[in-house]
């Protein structure tokens, strides 16, 4: 773990297709689509504390005291101004993950088992959630890693994607973006506050962008283009 680096750590995820979604799911996980996706680095852990104030100088987040624990009470908005200035610090072009990408990397990629949560179908081993986490986040990494090696893809806090929020269509997508416009923004990954069945890979959220509680926060994606690696 980077716990005095302003970049956070990011895992290679290779591109391929996915079935996106799920038929058992809530209505708005289905019609399951066929989603392709070009290669892209995501980070292994949600970004910490320590390096929200790295890049801010400040503490923005309800549970104190815990660098190493995920930065929460941040909007999609904040967010926006914390990856400028890492972008203008790094010269990397750090972005939240699209939808898409958010939920290949949590359901293992290529390598995927197709577990119910990020890494497992027992969320009690992968998962910081309302059964288990004592109504507080959890320092990352803690729990078992995903078929990729990324940390807390299920629980801890909700992390904010950049699309806006709408319906699934049906069509067969390659690198979709989401909708031009919108009225909220696209959250995924349950938390510490939430039931097991929000903090599968396929549920979704979603929250005015300007909204910021304890149970919200991000983790970041390179694209390989502007990866510098």
């Amino acid at each position: 773990m980077n716990k005095n680096s302003t970049s956070p750590e990011m895992v290679y995820v290779e591109g391929g297709r996915f079935q996106m979604g799920s038929q058992w799911g809530d209505d708005d996980e289905h019609p399951v689509r066929t989603v392709t996706l070009s290669s892209f680095y995501i980070g292994k852990y949600e970004v910490t504390q320590a390096e929200w104030y790295e890049v801010m100088g400040s503490q923005p987040s309800y549970f104190t005291n815990c660098d190493q624990c995920p930065v929460e009470s941040v909007s999609w908005d904040d967010v926006q101004d914390y990856i400028k200035k890492l972008n203008a610090k790094t010269g990397k072009q750090y972005r939240l993950p699209t939808e898409a990408e958010w939920e290949y990397a949590a359901r293992g990629g290529n390598q995927s088992k197709s577990y119910t949560y990020s890494g497992s179908n027992d969320i009690q081993a992968v998962a910081w959630f309302n059964d288990n986490a004592e109504s507080k986040t959890h320092i990352v990494g803690q729990k078992q890693a995903n078929e990729l090696g990324i940390y807390d893809m299920s629980g801890n806090v909700w992390e904010w994607c950049n699309d806006w929020y709408s319906n699934y269509g049906n069509m067969r997508e390659s690198n979709p973006q989401g909708p031009i416009t919108g009225e909220y923004r696209v959250l995924r990954g349950g938390s510490w506050s939430f039931d097991a069945q929000y903090c599968r890979a396929s549920d979704r959220s979603r929250r005015y962008p300007d909204k910021r509680t304890s149970y919200r926060g991000f983790r970041l994606v390179l694209s390989l283009s502007s990866s510098g690696q």
